[in-house]
């Protein structure tokens, strides 16, 4: 099962996953396009920008022992990667749910919307 994390949630989130002594990863899968439109950049975790369609070539790049929380516009895409990263030995995983769109609407709307 994948977490669901809510953008009010996430500095929570992050915390909680921090105290484990290794800053989460917010993994955001939309496409190139998308991140010059709207993107943010949390403080307590890295954020690594990786589309969706390129993150079975590059799993390697990405440590199983790592908390990661897994964004993109309205939490679709994000929730299918999560849980493919659950079946590919990732246990700390969880999904924004409501993407960026949320973020915006719920946490900071100087988030662009698109």
């Amino acid at each position: 099962m994948v977490e669901q994390i809510t953008p009010e949630g996430f500095a929570a989130w992050t915390q909680a996953a921090g105290a484990q002594g290794t800053a989460p990863l917010l993994l955001d899968v939309r496409e190139p396009a998308e991140w010059r439109a709207a993107s943010v950049a949390p403080q307590g975790c890295e954020l690594l920008q990786m589309p969706m369609h390129t993150v079975p070539a590059r799993l390697a790049e990405l440590d199983r022992d790592r908390p990661v929380a897994v964004l993109c516009h309205h939490g679709g895409r994000s929730m299918q990667v999560a849980m493919f990263l659950r079946q590919h030995g990732f246990e700390r995983v969880a999904n924004v749910a409501g993407g960026i769109d949320a973020w915006s609407r719920q946490l900071d709307p100087s988030v662009p919307r698109y």
